[in-house]
């Protein structure tokens, strides 16, 4: 017992603990060799690994070595298994490329990858080699890798700020952090610089120039740093997970978890990289969040995308994302940290920033005291800017678009208040200057409400320039003859300026709640109209409505048949948007969605180049089908709002789904239950009415046989054939009328201690008639105990399989019948040499009503080896049929041995003359 609570384990934790360990043990495992750069001796490291595990008895694979022209390393290549590449056709060219089927296929226990970081060419499964390789993993092969640090996704840019060139090709740095085993390989820097002068490492041009550039001595002294330094921090992780095995996880627990806050700055990502890798050193969870203003709302569709994109590269490296609305960002940030009890928040060094507003990084200390609060410094390089995903006409039109509304919002007003001073001018001699000023700032609020803040700006300085103009004297001049009206014109311009400003917030923030009580108002009706549903057909209407109506896109819901092959559901020919939508639909990748219960398509990271998002309906215990969802817009997909959506949508789905599929199971069993209890109701009844007559024919039959005067010949072989039948009718009433009292628990047992040899002589008596053209013998071992069963029961099973036995193998067949003791039970075993057992169908033949042969003249109508199933279980035993060692079939049924009562002594009891 644990001395208090405290130290008692957490029940979840160790439940988690066990299934990672199970998911773990079903997975391949991952090792990598780490280096700073590319020489130092990482592939010929992992091939001498190789080399050593085929030495002793492991098969190994090569599916990818690059030796860049070194002689060392492809004489390491010798003696080694080599998958050959695959060809891609991609723009005239034939480009070598690893093949996943091919060692999917071969499925080899080892297999090497090198260039982890590699890009496949366009055509591939995958983009990057690191998806081949986590594929590799999931079919439970292991892989070994290499990788440099300047290829991990959070060390990046800070590598291309030594070295002053970016790679274009990354991995994650989850996948870094999940291998099961990372091994540094490191040379001091002169060394390798030895290596490069050498050609060990590229060939002499290449060399030359790598020398000249990244292979610069302060380079790789500092890229080794970051290597050695990555490394420890890994090392730092495995002692973590020690501790936590070994339940001591409060001794590195930590609340210090981080926030990033990503903006329209070009230095977003380089502030996700960051906020990942200072994460990474305290190692804690991390949060990215976009808050999305009136203002920010006004940025083109290119910057608003990049913003999205910092957002996926932060879910990437393993942080929490989200967009929030909100018309300030201070506040929004802080009641986001503070709701999730996030301490420390990262956000990128702010510029100088309008002089009249604070900055932001102020107002955010102003609002949260207790809050640590980090700035990043500006990255060392510009930015790559990733292209638009978007198509380039798709994103003109949006463009076009925006343009046009912001264009008609200014249009609208100047235009509304040229119109009200127009208006106003008639009715100067009946309105007073200050009503005509409200008149004015009335027609400020209307367009603050309809258009926003921008066009009320301009409404405000348009009302106030009207104002002099047609009603201040001197009028129909900006000229002003009181200093009165100065005061006026500048209250009027504060006024409208105040009012459009909290009335295009106000609007923003009606804006923002209808979306999301639009969004919760479809969740609820989806919900409800699913509740509803009884059939597949019902759930896929349903699914599709409401995903075209809340997200703008065509959507099919995919259902597998009995198979596990996806189905597309039936489609209206006439219908133009389905069958465009089919068009560019592709089974492949729909099927590889439902196989892996992963997305794919649009907008993740297997074959990003399809128009159409393949998202797993995931039940609680299947994946149950596939929507593939093409959407008007191919970025609404990475909004996380929209993606957490779109998940709780496929999440009731496939609830439904699996709902649907178990009422139909229920109403299955349900139909099987009544059949089977108005069958065995009427086997009783039937059985019981027959009994009585079938006794009497066999009765009446035997006399015949025995009756005065004698019969003649014929007449003597029709009585025996007669009283045969009846015997054999009367046999299979019996079996009717057994099997309904067994079902009905009816049947009370005899259990007493006795040989199982007198039972076996006893059926092999009762079975003599069936038997005659049979040869057949026991091999009952001498040193069988006493069993404890009913011997008319277990009789009738010995009968049953001898019967079963002679019907189904030719005349002259050999039929045995042996016993043996094993352990607690004895084997009790009925073969013969015949033709065997129907393929597959070793277990069916025990169900009621099943033969061995379907069409067929023999009698029967399958009921005895289902009622030796029944008294053999009854019993506490098992009964199985096998192939038999004579070639034939062969049917094993246990019982157990128990405990014996003793035996009298009788030599103690004795009490005559002694031989003395």
């Amino acid at each position: 017992m644990f001395p208090n609570d405290s130290e008692r384990p957490d029940p979840d934790a160790l439940l988690a603990q066990v299934q990672a360990q199970e998911r773990k043990a079903a997975r391949g495992r991952l090792r990598i060799y780490f280096g700073a750069s590319a020489g130092v001796g990482k592939t010929y490291a992992m091939l001498g690994a190789a080399r050593k595990l085929q030495a002793d008895g492991q098969q190994v694979l090569v599916g990818v070595i690059e030796t860049h022209g070194r002689s060392e390393t492809a004489a390491m290549l010798e003696g080694l298994d080599v998958l050959p590449l695959k060809k891609i056709e991609y723009r005239g060219k034939q480009i070598a490329e690893f093949d996943i089927d091919a060692a999917l296929e071969r499925h080899p226990p080892l297999i090497l990858m090198d260039e982890l970081a590699h890009s496949n060419a366009p055509g591939s499964r995958h983009p990057k080699r690191w998806q081949d390789v986590d594929e590799l993993l999931d079919a439970g092969i292991d892989v070994l890798t290499t990788v440099n640090v300047q290829h991990l996704e959070s060390l990046n840019d800070v590598v291309g700020g030594i070295t002053g060139i970016r790679v274009a090709e990354t991995v994650p740095d989850t996948v870094f952090d999940e291998a099961d085993e990372v091994v540094l390989v490191d040379i001091p820097a002169d060394e390798l610089l030895s290596r490069l002068k050498g050609g060990k490492v590229y060939q002499e041009q290449q060399a030359e120039r790598a020398s000249k550039n990244f292979f610069r001595k302060g380079n790789l002294i500092a890229l080794r740093e970051l290597a050695l330094r990555r490394t420890a921090d890994r090392i730092e992780d495995d002692v973590r997970a020690y501790r936590v095995e070994k339940s001591i996880d409060d001794i590195w627990k930590t609340g210090a978890s981080l926030l990033a806050c990503v903006g329209p700055t070009p230095d977003a990502d380089h502030t996700v990289r960051s906020t990942a890798r200072l994460a990474s050193q305290l190692g804690t969870d991390w949060h990215a969040i976009y808050v999305e203003t009136p203002a920010l709302q006004r940025l083109s569709a290119q910057q608003r995308e990049r913003i999205l994109n910092s957002l996926k590269l932060a879910e990437t490296l393993g942080a929490t994302t989200a967009v929030l609305s909100s018309g300030d960002i201070a506040p929004a940030v802080v009641d986001y940290a503070r709701s999730h009890n996030l301490s420390k928040i990262v956000m990128a060094r702010g510029g100088a920033g309008r002089p009249w507003r604070q900055p932001l990084i102020r107002r955010m200390a102003a609002c949260a005291p207790d809050i640590d609060l980090i700035e990043i410094g500006e990255s060392p390089h510009e930015p790559v800017v990733a292209p638009s995903r978007l198509r380039p006409e798709a994103d003109a039109e949006l463009e076009e678009g925006d343009a046009k509304r912001r264009v008609a919002g200014y249009l609208w007003a100047a235009g509304s208040a040229l119109a009200t001073a127009l208006l106003a001018t008639p009715l100067l001699t009946y309105l007073d200057l200050a009503n005509i000023a409200m008149l004015f700032l009335l027609v400020v609020m209307l367009v603050a409400v309809r258009h926003g803040r921008g066009p009320s700006v301009l409404a405000t300085c348009v009302s106030v320039a009207c104002f002099d103009f047609f009603f201040v004297p001197p009028r129909f001049t900006f000229a002003v003859s009181d200093f009165q009206y100065l005061i006026t014109f500048a209250v009027m311009l504060a006024v409208g300026l105040i009012t459009g400003r909290l009335t295009s917030g106000l609007r923003f923030q009606v804006r923002v709640a209808s979306h999301r009580e639009a969004r919760s108002r479809a969740l609820y009706e989806f919900a409800r109209e699913l509740s509803g549903a009884l059939q597949v057909e019902q759930i896929f209407e349903t699914t599709r409505s409401f995903i075209q109506n809340a997200f703008r896109a065509r959507a099919t819901l995919l259902v597998p048949d009995d198979d596990g092959r996806l189905q597309l559901p039936p489609q209206d020919p006439s219908d133009a948007a389905a069958m465009a939508h089919l068009a560019v639909f592709d089974s492949g990748i729909a099927q590889w969605a439902f196989d892996h219960a992963e997305c794919a398509g649009l907008g993740t990271d297997t074959l990003p180049a399809s128009r159409i998002f393949y998202l797993p309906l995931v039940a609680p215990m299947r994946t149950r089908g596939v929507l593939a969802i093409q959407p008007e817009h191919r970025r609404w997909i990475m909004i996380p709002e929209q993606r957490q959506q779109l998940d709780t949508f496929a999440a009731l789905a496939a609830i439904a789904l699996e709902r649907v599929h178990y009422i139909e199971v229920a109403q299955n069993a349900l139909v099987d239950m009544e059949s089977e209890r108005l069958r065995n109701s009427l086997l009783a009844a039937l059985s019981h009415d027959l009994r009585t007559p079938l006794t009497s024919l066999v009765g009446l039959s035997e006399s015949l046989a025995g009756s005065r005067p004698p019969l003649s010949e014929q007449q003597r072989e029709l009585a025996g054939a007669l009283h045969f039948e009846a015997l054999r009718m009367s046999a299979l009433v019996s079996n009717l009328l057994d099997m309904a009292r067994i079902q009905s628990g009816e049947i009370k047992f005899n259990l007493q201690w006795q040989a199982l040899e007198e039972v076996v002589g006893s059926a092999l008596r009762a079975d003599r008639l069936q038997l005659k053209d049979h040869v057949v013998r026991t091999e009952l071992a001498p040193d069988l105990p006493l069993l404890r069963f009913d011997a008319v029961l277990i009789e009738r099973v010995l009968c049953n399989l001898l019967e079963n036995a002679a019907k189904y193998t030719p005349p002259g067949s050999h039929i045995t019948v042996s016993a043996a003791l094993r352990g607690m039970f004895v084997d009790v075993t009925v073969y013969d040499d015949g033709p065997g057992l129907p393929a597959g169908r070793e277990d069916a033949i025990f169900e009621k009503f099943t033969r061995g042969e379907r069409e067929s003249a023999k009698p029967g109508v399958g009921l005895g080896l289902a009622i030796c199933r029944a008294i053999v279980e009854a019993h506490g035993g098992t009964i199985v049929a096998a192939p038999s060692p004579a070639g034939g079939a062969a049917f094993v049924f246990t019982l157990p041995v128990g405990s014996p009562p003793p035996m009298p002594d009788l030599d103690a009891d004795h009490t005559g003359p002694s031989d003395e």
